[in-house]
C-alpha cells in the first residue's frame, strides 16, 4: 500500500468551530486543497480513523488500496500462470524421459524389490523386457519402412505422370484442347493449393504458440501447485483433477518421514484400485509405504484436503482392509455443500414402515432407506451435530404410515419434537421429576405390551409381526417408541436403574413384536446406557463423537479398530453427516442425513403431521394406540409367597432362584435383573437366614414357609 495522509481531526462540535465571515463565499468549483502529513506505509489509520475523514478523502484511500491490491493480484496472477506452463513443460519433459528410458518399468521393479516381493518382481523384470524386444525391433524395421515409403511416393508419381500423360495425348486427338491442356489445369489446381497453405499457415504458425502455452498451463494445473505466495483470492476456486499424481502429491506434501522417503527413492504408490468415477467423487484404494498406516492419514485428514484442493468434508481417508491400506473417496468440489438435499417426502408421499424410510444420501449420491422392522436404533454424537434432527427424520417417515403408533418421551425441556404431539399416543417432555416418573410409566406400559403381544404372535401361530398381522386391528401394529437424550433418564437417581433395565429387556424382546426403539443420546458410556441396549441395537448413526469409546457404542464393538470412524467425522464441519451402521450391505455408510426444519416461518414437520393425519382419517381410524386403555401393570410383587410356589421341598441355590422367579412372573422386571446375593439381602430383611454351605447359599423352602407363616400370623393378629 502506498502512502497514506493523515488529516487532522474534523470539528464536529458547533462551539468548538471558529465563527464563520458573513457572507459565505459561493462554493469553489474545484475543492480547496486539505493539509495533512504523509505517514509511512506501516501506519496504516483504522477504521474509525478513516471513518472520520471526508468522503473524497475516504474514496482516495479505498482508491490507492484497489490500485494497489489490484496491481499485486496482476503481478502474483502473471507469475503463478509462468511457474504453471513451466510446471507444464516440466511435466511434458518427464514424461517423454519417462517413456524412453522405460521409467516406470524401472521405479516398479525397485518398488518390488523393495517389499520383496518376487514374483511381482519377475513380471515387471519380464514386461520391461518384451517393451525393450518391441523398441528393437520397430528400430530394427525403420529401413525397411523408409525403402517402402521411398517405393510408394516414386510409383505414385510415376504413375500420376503416365495418367497425366496419357490425358493430355487423348484431349489432342479428340481436338477437344491442346496437348498442354491438361498439365496447365493440373499446374493450376497445385498453385491454389500451395497457396491455401500458405494463406492458412500463417495464423497457424500465430495461435500454435498460444496453444502450446495454453497446453503446457492445464498440464501445469494437473501435474503441479504453484507456490503459496502466488496465490490470489481466484484461487479459492482453483480445482485439479483427481488421479493418482496428484493423490501421491497430497500424500508426499503431509511430510510423513516413511512416505517421503519412499517417494524420494522414486518409488511409486501402489494402486489396488485406481482412482475412478464413483457418485459425486472419485474413489481410489492404495497400499501405503511400510510403517504407514491409514489410521495416520485419517488424523491429518484436514491436511490432506489442502493438498487437493478441497474442503475437509469433502475428503474421506478410511482404513482398507488392512491397516496399510487406504481407503480414499474424494467429492468433485462443491458437490457436497447442499447436504442431502430436500426431504423427499415434503410435499407427498406415503410410506410403509416394513419397506422402511428415507434417512439421507450417501457421500457418493445413493439415497439411504432406514430399515426399522424388527430392528432398534441408537443414534448419537456430539451436541449439535444431528441425532435430534435424525431421530425426527425417522418419525416424520413413519408418521406417514397410518397403522403407525408413535411414543415420545423427552427428559428434557425442549421443542425438537413437539409437533408431534398429535401424532402421538404418548407425549412426555420435560425435566421434572414427576416427568420422568411419567417416562419410567410408559417403559413399564410398554414393556407389558412386549409381553402381550408375544402372546399374540403364539396365538396366530407367527415368529414375528408381519405386513397382513399389523393390519388386522389385533394389536399387533408397528409401535415406534422414541427416548430422547435418554442418558438423563438411565442416570435419574430416583427412576434411572428401572429405567435402564426396561430399556434392556424392551430393546431383547420388542423387535420381533412390532416395536422399535430409537435411543438418542449424547454420551453413549457404560454409565449412560447399558451394554445390552447399545448391543441390540442393529441401526447405528453416529454423529460426530469424541472418542473410541462412544465410537463402539454406537456402531458395535471393534468398529474403531476396524476403521468404522465416527472420531473422524469435524464436529460442525461434518454437522448432519453420520456414520451408520445396519442400513446396508456394508459394514458401515458415511451419510447425509436429510433434514426437516422445524423453524417458526420454515416450519416443514407440519405439513407432513397434517398429511399424516389426513391419512388416518381417510382409513376411518383414530390415532393408532391413542385412547386405548392402557394395560393393567404390576405395581408390586410378594417374594415370600412367589419364593414359596416356585419351590418345593428341596433347598435351592440363592443363585438359581432368580431365574425361577422371573419364569413365575414374567412381567415384573425387578425378577429380570435380580442376583442370588440381592436376593439374599432382601430374604435376610424378611427374616429368613440363608447359611453359606459349600459357598452355595441354599434356601430352604421351610424357612420361606416358617416366615410366610410369622408373616401372616402377625398381620391377623394386627
Amino acid at each position: 500500500m502506498g502512502d497514506l495522509v493523515r488529516f487532522p481531526r474534523l470539528v464536529r462540535d458547533a462551539s468548538d468551530a471558529p465563527p464563520l465571515p458573513l457572507p459565505l463565499p459561493a462554493p469553489a468549483e474545484a475543492p480547496a486543497p486539505l493539509e495533512g502529513t504523509v505517514l509511512p506505509r506501516t501506519e496504516v489509520p483504522d477504521a474509525a480513523d478513516v471513518a472520520s475523514l471526508p468522503a473524497r478523502i475516504i474514496e482516495h484511500v479505498i482508491a490507492v488500496r484497489d490500485s494497489e491490491q489490484s496491481a499485486a493480484i496482476v503481478v502474483r496472477g502473471v507469475l503463478g500462470a509462468a511457474v504453471t506452463v513451466g510446471q507444464g513443460w516440466h511435466s511434458w519433459l518427464v514424461r517423454a524421459w519417462d517413456a524412453l528410458t522405460m521409467g516406470v518399468h524401472r521405479r516398479q521393479i525397485r518398488a518390488a524389490e523393495a517389499m520383496g516381493d518376487r514374483l511381482l518382481l519377475a513380471e515387471w523384470v519380464e514386461r520391461k523386457q518384451a517393451v525393450a524386444d518391441r523398441r528393437h525391433a520397430r528400430l530394427m524395421d525403420l529401413p525397411h519402412m523408409a525403402l517402402g515409403l521411398a517405393k510408394l511416393t516414386a510409383g505414385g508419381l510415376a504413375g500420376s505422370g503416365v495418367l497425366m500423360l496419357g490425358t493430355s495425348t487423348l484431349v489432342w486427338a479428340t481436338g477437344a484442347g491442346e496437348f498442354l491442356t491438361v498439365p496447365k489445369a493440373v499446374g493450376t489446381v497445385l498453385r491454389w493449393g500451395f497457396d491455401a497453405v500458405a494463406f492458412a499457415s500463417t495464423p497457424a504458425l500465430m495461435a500454435a504458440p498460444v496453444a502450446l502455452i495454453w497446453a503446457a498451463w492445464r498440464e501445469g494445473r494437473r501435474r503441479g501447485t504453484a507456490p503459496s505466495w502466488l496465490a490470489t483470492a481466484a484461487d479459492a476456486d482453483l480445482d485439479i483433477t483427481i488421479d493418482e499424481t496428484t493423490i501421491a502429491r497430497a500424500l508426499e506434501a503431509l511430510r510423513i518421514p516413511q512416505i517421503t522417503a519412499y517417494l524420494k527413492q522414486g518409488l511409486p504408490i501402489t494402486y489396488l484400485t485406481t482412482a475412478r468415477r464413483d457418485g459425486r467423487g472419485t474413489h481410489a484404494v492404495l497400499r501405503l509405504p511400510a510403517g504407514v498406516t491409514a489410521e495416520q492419514i485419517g488424523k491429518r485428514r484436514a491436511a490432506l484436503a489442502t493438498g487437493l484442493y478441497r474442503a475437509a468434508k469433502e475428503v474421506w481417508p478410511t482404513t482398507g482392509g488392512e491397516a496399510g491400506i487406504l481407503d480414499l473417496w474424494v467429492a468433485d468440489k462443491g458437490a457436497l455443500a447442499e447436504g442431502a438435499g430436500p426431504y423427499p417426502l415434503l410435499a407427498d408421499g406415503a410410506v410403509d414402515v416394513f419397506k422402511g424410510v428415507p434417512l439421507g444420501k450417501t457421500l457418493r449420491g445413493d439415497a439411504i432407506t432406514a430399515p426399522l422392522m424388527e430392528r432398534n436404533t441408537i443414534t448419537g454424537g456430539m451436541p449439535g451435530q444431528g441425532k435430534s434432527s435424525s431421530a425426527r427424520v425417522i418419525l416424520a417417515g413413519a408418521s406417514l404410515d397410518p397403522t403407525a403408533e408413535i411414543r415420545i418421551g423427552v427428559p428434557d425441556s425442549n421443542f425438537d419434537f413437539e409437533l408431534f404431539r398429535p401424532r402421538c399416543s404418548r407425549y412426555v417432555m420435560g425435566a421434572e421429576d414427576e416427568k420422568i416418573e411419567q417416562i419410567r410409566d410408559d417403559l413399564r406400559e410398554l414393556y407389558t405390551e412386549v409381553q402381550e403381544r408375544g402372546a399374540l404372535l403364539i396365538e396366530h401361530q407367527e415368529p414375528a409381526v408381519t405386513r397382513k398381522l399389523a393390519d388386522a386391528g389385533i394389536g399387533l401394529h408397528p409401535l415406534f417408541y422414541l427416548l430422547e437424550e435418554a442418558h438423563i433418564a438411565i442416570q435419574h437417581k430416583t427412576y434411572g436403574k428401572e429405567i435402564a433395565e426396561l430399556l434392556i429387556g424392551i430393546v431383547k424382546l420388542g423387535r420381533k413384536r412390532g416395536i422399535h426403539l430409537i435411543v438418542s443420546t449424547q454420551a453413549p458410556t457404560k454409565d449412560s446406557m447399558p451394554r445390552d441396549v447399545t448391543r441390540n441395537c442393529s441401526n447405528g448413526v453416529a454423529f460426530a463423537v469424541g472418542d473410541h469409546v462412544a465410537n463402539d457404542a454406537l456402531l458395535g464393538q471393534g468398529a474403531y479398530s476396524a476403521g468404522h470412524r465416527a472420531t473422524e467425522l469435524i464436529p460442525g464441519v461434518d454437522k448432519g453427516t453420520a456414520v451408520c451402521k445396519g442400513l446396508t450391505g456394508e459394514r458401515s455408510d458415511i451419510v447425509q442425513v436429510y433434514f426437516i426444519s422445524i423453524a417458526k416461518g420454515r416450519d416443514e414437520l407440519t405439513p407432513i403431521i397434517t398429511r399424516s393425519m389426513a391419512a388416518i382419517t381417510a382409513r376411518g381410524t383414530g390415532v393408532p394406540g391413542k385412547g386405548r386403555p392402557a394395560p393393567q401393570i404390576e405395581t408390586a410383587r410378594d417374594l415370600l409367597a412367589d419364593l414359596d410356589a416356585v419351590m418345593a421341598d428341596e433347598p435351592i441355590p440363592a443363585a438359581d432362584l432368580p431365574a425361577l422367579l422371573a419364569a413365575h412372573a414374567p412381567r415384573w422386571t425387578p425378577y429380570k435383573t435380580l442376583t442370588g446375593k440381592a436376593l439374599r439381602e432382601e430374604l435376610a430383611a424378611l427374616g429368613v437366614k440363608v447359611p453359606s454351605t459349600a459357598n452355595k447359599w441354599p434356601v430352604s423352602p421351610e424357612a420361606v414357609r416358617e416366615a410366610l407363616s410369622r408373616r401372616t400370623a402377625s398381620e391377623d393378629a394386627s
